[in-house]
């Protein structure tokens, strides 16, 4: 079973310096987690490590798909246990490094990905356009028909979740409410996950959405944002700039919308990782001192048999 050193949290704790530094030390090469760095010319948003930080340590999965390109976790399980295979087979340690959880939990774990979780499915499409054409409550009865245990259990306003379960039933034949077998884990992993004060956090966050206004955040927004119906243009800290490049809204506006929108994510993303997996925890923004304490952790993982 492979090792596998995974590096997770929110935006703004450090996890680019902290992978850096453990890809320096354990030769390791790093495999980006993040569903929004695989877009090229999506640097600034998406909080890409620079071109200085990439050299440092070979880098995977990071700028392979065109602004207007659709990805999915499904496509990203498939390419990131190939890039472990083969940086396993040449000594290496692969470090996964992000904060999209469902990809990370994905790429761990035997969970059998198929078409119901392909982001634009032909499914999905055919059942939202249908939603549009006879409505919320329609769609419920609908459900109902062919799920009803699904149907008992989503409210018929939650069109989103009622077109999830149409698309799981026609896909596979179960009810989304369906007991799944517990997946096993297919790498020997240790996780670490970087958090710090939520003030602090919050604090560093919109910090770093006003650095990137300085970097040229809005001239980026702009660029994707000619194709808004693409997948990347509905990340945050680009969605946020439509209402003002409309003229709806003032650009402070937009801008305060994006910090709101990444505080909530970061508060999100923190309670997936702690309701979902096992991080090993730990504030290198307060305490950085405590990274020696973490490479001795992974000394002793590491010499433990494979």
């Amino acid at each position: 079973m492979n090792k596998v050193l995974v590096i997770v949290g929110p935006t703004a704790v450090g996890k680019t310096a902290l992978s850096l530094a453990l890809a320096k030390q354990y030769q390791g090469e790093i495999i980006s987690g993040d569903s929004m760095q695989i877009y090229r010319h999506l640097d600034i948003g998406t909080a890409k490590a620079t071109t200085e930080e990439l050299a440092q340590a070979p880098h995977h999965l990071i700028d392979i798909r065109d602004m207007t390109e659709n990805y999915s976790v499904a496509m990203f399980q498939e390419m990131a246990r190939k890039k472990i295979a083969e940086i396993s087979d040449r000594g290496h340690l692969p470090i996964v490094v992000g904060g999209t959880g469902l990809y990370i939990q994905a790429l761990l774990y035997d969970y059998q990905l198929g078409a119901a979780e392909e982001g634009d499915s032909q499914v999905r499409l055919h059942y939202q356009a249908l939603a549009e054409q006879l409505g919320k409550e329609a769609m419920w009865q609908k459900l109902q028909k062919i799920d009803p245990a699904a149907a008992e259990k989503i409210h018929y306003n939650n069109v989103r979740k009622v077109i999830r379960a149409l698309e799981v039933f026609e896909t596979t034949g179960r009810s989304i409410t369906a007991p799944q077998e517990t997946p096993k884990a297919l790498y020997d992993y240790f996780m670490l996950g970087l958090t710090t004060d939520r003030d602090l956090l919050y604090q560093r966050i919109n910090q770093r959405v006003d650095q990137m206004m300085a970097l040229g955040l809005l001239k980026e927004a702009q660029q994707v944002l000619r194709y808004p119906e693409a997948q990347a243009a509905r990340g945050i800290g680009y969605k946020e700039f439509l209402p003002y490049i409309e003229g709806y809204q003032s650009l402070t506006d937009a801008v305060e919308q994006i910090k709101q929108n990444s505080r909530r994510y970061a508060k999100r993303q923190l309670t997936w990782f702690s309701n979902r997996m096992t991080p090993r925890w730990v504030d290198l923004v307060q305490a950085p001192d405590r990274q020696k304490q973490i490479m001795l952790e992974i000394d002793q993982w590491l010499e433990e048999k494979k």
